[in-house]
């Protein structure tokens, strides 16, 4: 026996354990050459007696006729019996490796991780990871004394993939990975990069899951999301952060299961389409909301596991609601625990900080450009979509990733190949993620939170464009929360904050977004964002509602907004649902309500969200009075309908355009008194006269409440 090969086993060193220990041919017999620290005494079963190598505590050799042998050990009193891990072939395959070594190995997660199996015939679990710098490296876990030198693990020729499938071990072990360095450092324990489920924080053990055989009882949305998540479809997103929406008592946050009842209810009851959940993917401190995960392949286990988590998105399914995850592929946290400098490099991340770390956040930036890194990225995208049922993927802080100068100075940033600011790699990878969703899942949908005018974030890729079915309208948000803020005295100066949005509504598929990041970090509330006091307030709100949601474009909407939550948003605690016991409070939440059920189920409101065909200004220029009249249509068939929005506290008796005569319903009045109202309005219908008014053929006389949205539909 080679003592230096010995000598390097038994210290954990060896960098090819396989080619050491187990099972080799010697003759017609097999020698063994076992590896059990402790161990007084080993037999082989069938085999016998082993003999300890001197000067080596916990090496012994012995001799079998049969590669399926087992291996008994003593130590004082204790004795157990386990199968050797050496014994083992390799369970990736040849398409695995090829794949890998390409970068292209969509289904990632089936190669690497921590798959429980049957192999040859045992049952344990096969681990993989990628660590292509390590001289060697284990799993660990309390199945081996989170002892590294007991399970050192076969390297995948030039993959960098390392891979053991040890037997015995089942569901719900935690483990990680001991890394030895090129320079033969230990590392920090690593959690797995691509593992499918976490310990409960502060722990940060990865944990065993069985992602196979899901039960699914979602055909039927399946089947018909593409037409659910189409630009053609009315999309309203109740946005969500799991650990807040509610509080169970004890204020414990709600289960996957709690949720699957009371969140999927709540939303169906007020008429969203979707739910978007802030980031699920494990994390490591609730403060960053997710936004900086670590397990990006781990639904986090705050409120249950990875099948629990299943049953809510198919109770959401069967409830007819689709559900997206922010996907946070911009950058990192550098816990030791984490992805940084992984096998002792800058693995994922750059090594260089003017590419590698993130100012803003304190974090670590992906290495777009290596292929290894891409396809961990791509193949992400896919995972939740395939294993998950997502129907859709919200990409945070795109335009952190789209510049290699964001957020920072001269100097403190490289230039791409050309010399340019745009970083070329990483629009690649969110190409190819596109590409890829939708090539593999047609129905569903992808959105950007790009807050640039980077051109063609929703155009498909092979006409230049990033490939996304929509994006955020940041543009909108910013200047209709500016002007709705504005004392309405004052708003008259400002109108074009109100209708420039229109000027670009179709140069991408936008929707227009009340995100989380509007009612946080001292900007207060929607309710406290509004001018003057009591009633006007929420006047001003239900007018700005009533205009978004009959505004060209998809609707987002984040949860407490829909009742007018008096306090900005916090994760510690939940919402303030007691102020649904305040009839203005639930004036708004009944406003939301019915805007979501008006917008659905009429085609003029959301047909052509993404194309001009829809809209036209019927008087875009009364700054003085702060009035906009604006007409929607849909596709043939589809009733047109006409937008009157007074954002003064005057009740203006105003004449306005229409296309045709006739009856036009009153079909919204954001002043009626189930919302708060004072119930000023037009008794439910207006008829045109043959009067041309505003370039149109007809109009009539309405009454425009203060602070209001009135909304006419041709009978």
């Amino acid at each position: 026996m080679d003592p230096q090969a010995a000598q390097a086993i038994c210290e954990g060193r060896h960098g090819d354990p396989f080619a050491f220990l187990g099972p080799h041919p010697a003759g017609k017999e097999w020698r063994v050459t076992v590896w059990q620290p402790g161990a007084e005494k080993v037999w082989l079963k069938p085999g016998g007696a082993t003999t300890e190598v001197p000067g080596f505590p916990g090496l012994f050799v012995g001799k079998t006729k049969s590669r399926e042998y087992r291996i008994r050990a003593v130590a004082g009193d204790a004795e157990w019996i386990v199968d050797d891990p050496y014994r083992f072939g390799p369970v990736l395959g040849e398409i695995d490796e090829y794949l890998l070594g390409e970068g292209t190995h969509h289904q990632l997660w089936d190669a690497l991780g921590a798959h429980p199996m049957e192999h040859e015939g045992v049952g344990g679990t096969h681990f993989a990871v990628w660590a292509p710098n390590a001289q060697r490296v284990s799993v660990i876990g309390g199945f081996n004394f989170w002892d590294g030198r007991r399970h050192p693990m076969r390297q995948r020729g030039a993959t960098g993939v390392w891979e053991i499938f040890v037997p015995g071990v089942g569901v719900g072990e935690s483990y990680k990975y001991e890394i030895r360095t090129a320079a033969g450092e230990i590392l920090p324990h690593k959690a797995d990069p691509v593992g499918f489920g976490s310990e409960h924080a502060p722990a940060t053990a990865s944990v065993v899951r069985d992602l196979g055989g899901p039960l699914w009882s979602d055909d039927e949305w399946m089947e018909r999301r593409h037409r659910e998540n189409g630009v053609d479809a009315p999309i309203s997103i109740y946005e969500v952060h799991l650990g807040s929406w509610r509080r169970a008592p004890g204020d414990r946050m709600l289960s996957y299961v709690e949720l699957a009842d009371q969140l999927v209810d709540y939303a169906h009851d007020m008429g969203f389409t979707h739910l978007e959940f802030m980031p699920v993917s494990e994390y490591p401190f609730d403060g960053s909301w997710g936004y900086q995960p670590i397990g990006l392949f781990a639904p986090t286990i705050r409120h249950g596991t990875p099948d629990e988590f299943r049953a809510l998105i198919d109770a959401a399914h069967r409830k007819g609601l689709g559900v997206i995850l922010d996907w946070v592929p911009g950058h990192f946290p550098s816990d030791i625990h984490g992805l940084g400098r992984f096998d002792g490099t800058p693995l994922y991340e750059h090594g260089d900080p003017r590419e590698g770390f993130h100012q803003d956040w304190n974090t670590l930036i992906y290495n777009y450009g290596r292929r290894e890194v891409k396809n961990y990225l791509t193949a992400n995208a896919l995972y939740w979509l395939e294993e998950y049922h997502v129907d859709g993927l919200r990409v945070d802080a795109v335009a952190s990733m789209l510049y290699r100068d964001y957020s920072r100075a001269d100097g403190e940033w490289v230039p791409n190949i050309h010399g340019g600011r745009e970083n070329l790699e990483a629009i690649a990878m969110l190409r190819d993620m596109n590409v890829a969703a939708y090539g593999t899942y047609p129905g569903i949908m992808t959105a950007a939170e790009e807050s640039t005018s980077f051109p063609g974030v929703s155009r498909p890729v092979d006409q230049g464009g990033l490939g996304f079915g929509f994006k955020w309208n940041m543009g909108w948000m910013n200047d209709t929360l500016s002007y709705i803020q504005k004392d309405p005295i004052h708003r008259k100066y400002h109108h074009h904050q109100m209708t420039f949005g229109l000027h670009y509504a179709w140069s991408e598929n936008f929707i227009l977004p009340i995100s989380h990041d509007e009612v946080v970090h001292g900007k207060g509330s929607m309710i406290a964002k509004m001018p003057g006091e009591g009633a006007e307030k929420f006047a001003n709100l239900r007018a700005y509602y009533g205009f978004m949601w009959t505004h060209p474009g998809k609707k987002l909407l984040f949860m407490g907004c829909e009742f007018a939550q008096g306090r900005e948003w916090t994760h510690q605690q939940s919402l303030d649902w007691h102020q649904l016991d305040i009839p203005e409070h639930r004036g708004v939440q009944r406003l939301i309500r019915d805007l979501n059920t008006l917008y659905r189920s009429n085609g003029a409101l959301h047909h052509h969200d993404s194309r001009p065909d829809g809209f036209e200004w019927i008087e875009a220029g009364d700054a003085e009075a702060s009035v906009f009249v604006f007409l929607r249509r849909g596709a043939a068939g589809d009733p047109p309908i006409v937008v009157a929005v007074n954002m003064t506290p005057v009740d203006r008796p105003y004449r306005i355009g229409l296309p045709s005569g006739g009856t036009w319903a009153e079909v919204m009045n954001t002043d009626a008194a189930i919302y708060g109202g004072q119930d000023r309005g037009n008794f439910g219908r207006i008829h045109a006269e043959d009067q041309p008014w505003h370039g149109r053929p007809h109009s009539a006389e309405i009454r425009l409440p203060p602070l209001s949205v009135v909304v006419f539909r041709q009978d």
